[in-house]
């Protein structure tokens, strides 16, 4: 009999251990999510007067089948990250009974550039998400203790796409702001608002970053768009496209500096513009058919937003099979885009994304 209860009591610790090993492998890298559209998983639903807002069809038809508030014809960068990190889905801030953190949050909001002029009031700018995140830690802290809250931090994912707003809305609201300034202090503006986050990030606890660079943002369909309505003969596109470049390099930079300053402080930057322009030149070489052409808009290379007929344009014009296209709408990947590039963040070389990839950045 004392044997037999023996071998009882080794199985009970013994598959205490095996879940508690399981829980400790899933929450290895929990996922905390800042930006823009390209990230947003519908907290712009939530907010008053938002500049964008997609809670509304098509959008979502592709995989979810309803609208859930992201900018795409289904998931997202992070879903396809959540999955790769074996993380469900990361739910966003503002999400009515969203309270349970230790997977992760999503803080992104679609329109958020990194300086607070960028679409004020109208979006939750980069700032404010980390005062919103800085109230996640409080609650992580009250939740799991100090000791725990810290490891799971430091495990963690901060992943971040900022900047195109912050160079598109002066074309897109005919703002003269970026004749007030050089290129370079303009761009320099942004990267130090930038770098400034990063910092208090770290400061509370980040020390993985995931950094989503900019794409060639004279080559999206909107930019194209507003740049044949106003028949300026390709300027505007050459102008933001040499924001979006020195954007890149001065990222770099920032992120090199920022590895040498701040103790423990890891980055896998992603250079989307070379992997995005692969697409636009080569579509066929990556599955799809269109590059240059949004699946859902209006207006030239359906580019002007109008997807869904919420706004000013209540027409618009819809692609039969969004997975043969490069962009969703004026801006957005369709979910087969979103998906490819996931997984070059996640198993990428160094060519695409360096110092690491997110898989040897959870690991690091």
């Amino acid at each position: 009999m004392a044997n037999v209860m023996s071998e009882f009591l080794f199985l009970i610790l013994f598959s205490s251990l095996v879940i508690q090993g399981t829980r400790s492998q899933k929450n290895d890298a929990a996922l905390f999510i800042f930006g823009d559209s390209l990230l947003d998983a519908g907290n712009n639903n939530y907010i008053k007067n938002p500049i964008g807002r997609v809670n509304f069809w098509p959008y979502g038809k592709t995989f979810f089948n309803y609208p859930t508030g992201r900018f795409s014809d289904g998931r997202i960068i992070p879903d396809f990250i959540a999955e790769y990190l074996k993380l469900p889905f990361i739910s966003p801030y503002l999400e009515p009974g969203n309270d349970h953190y230790t997977n992760g949050v999503n803080f992104a909001s679609g329109g958020a550039g990194a300086l607070v002029g960028t679409y004020p009031g109208r979006v939750i700018n980069l700032e404010t998400q980390v005062v919103n995140f800085k109230k996640v830690k409080k609650q992580l802290r009250q939740e799991l203790g100090d000791e725990e809250t810290k490891a799971l931090l430091s495990r963690a994912i901060f992943l971040i796409s900022i900047g195109s707003n912050d160079y598109v809305s002066p074309f897109s609201t005919n703002s003269t702001v970026l004749h007030q300034y050089t290129r370079q202090d303009y761009v320099g503006m942004v990267i130090g608002n930038l770098t400034v986050v990063l910092k208090e990030m770290y400061k509370h606890g980040g020390r993985k970053f995931a950094i989503i660079g900019l794409t060639e943002l004279g080559r999206v369909p909107l930019m194209k768009a507003l740049s044949e309505r106003i028949n300026d003969s390709g300027g505007s596109l050459k102008e933001v496209t040499a924001l979006a470049k020195l954007h890149n390099r001065e990222l770099a930079k920032a992120l090199e500096e920022l590895e040498t300053e701040q103790e423990g402080f890891k980055y896998s930057n992603f250079d989307i513009y070379t992997s995005a322009n692969d697409r636009i030149d080569n579509p066929s070489k990556f599955g799809f058919k269109e590059g240059k052409e949004a699946c859902c808009g209006s207006g030239p290379f359906r580019g002007f937003t109008s997807c869904g007929g919420k706004g000013a344009i209540k027409e618009y014009e819809l692609c039969e099979n969004p997975s043969d296209y490069l962009f969703f709408d004026g801006v957005h990947p369709t979910e087969k885009f979103n998906n490819q590039l996931a997984n070059l963040m996640c198993t990428g070389n160094h060519k695409v994304t360096n110092p690491y990839n997110l898989q040897r950045l959870v690991a690091a």
